[in-house]
């Protein structure tokens, strides 16, 4: 019988809520049962596994994530599309440090199809069109600029650049410009 008050997607949001204070890699089906002060049995009825929660909560930001850059984008193209796209990632990076964790986990191909994920393909695909760009130089862009976000955003988060000048604020300016620049003049194969 399920605990009064838990449910999925209860249990899911909570689950988030801990990535972000305690790290992606902590959360476990009986780390959330300490922080609701159940028995871990009682979650079974809602969550099949650690991994079965975790991936729920890939899901979650995945989709928060999609909902964010979307409204970001609404009405933008060209450079603005892209820097409003970027700085969607680096501050629910920011915000949401485990969910944003939670957002790389692998998932097996029939869920990743049914994820958010697309639609963050799609967003970016929609961005670089404003650069003209063909395939299979659009893959090329879309895998460069999600290498170059998900790089900045981590080693920012790790203190990478917290050492030395000039702040991380001016290098994200700089390096946002440099990737505009790129894809205006993408190298001719």
């Amino acid at each position: 019988m399920a605990r009064a008050g838990l449910s999925t997607e209860r249990l899911t949001r909570a689950g988030a809520e801990l990535a972000d204070e305690v790290g992606f890699e902590q959360v476990t089906v009986s780390a959330l049962a300490r922080r609701f002060d159940v028995k871990v049995a009682s979650l079974y009825s809602h969550l099949k596994s650690s991994q079965d929660l975790r991936t729920r909560i890939a899901l979650l930001a995945l989709e928060e994530l999609a909902d964010r850059a979307a409204d970001a984008l609404a009405g933008r193209a060209g450079k603005d599309a892209l820097l409003a796209f970027a700085n969607v990632y680096r501050d629910y990076a920011r915000e949401h440090p485990g969910r944003y964790a939670a957002a790389q986990l692998r998932l097996d191909p029939e869920t990743a199809a049914a994820s958010a994920g697309g639609r963050h393909a799609q967003m970016t695909r929609a961005i670089l069109r404003g650069y003209d760009l063909a395939e299979p130089d659009q893959t090329h862009a879309v895998r460069l600029l999600g290498s170059v976000f998900h790089g900045y955003v981590s080693l920012e988060a790790a203190g990478g650049f917290s050492h030395s000048a000039p702040n991380s604020e001016e290098t994200w300016s700089r390096v946002l410009d440099a990737l505009d620049a790129l894809l205006r003049n993408w190298p001719a194969r």
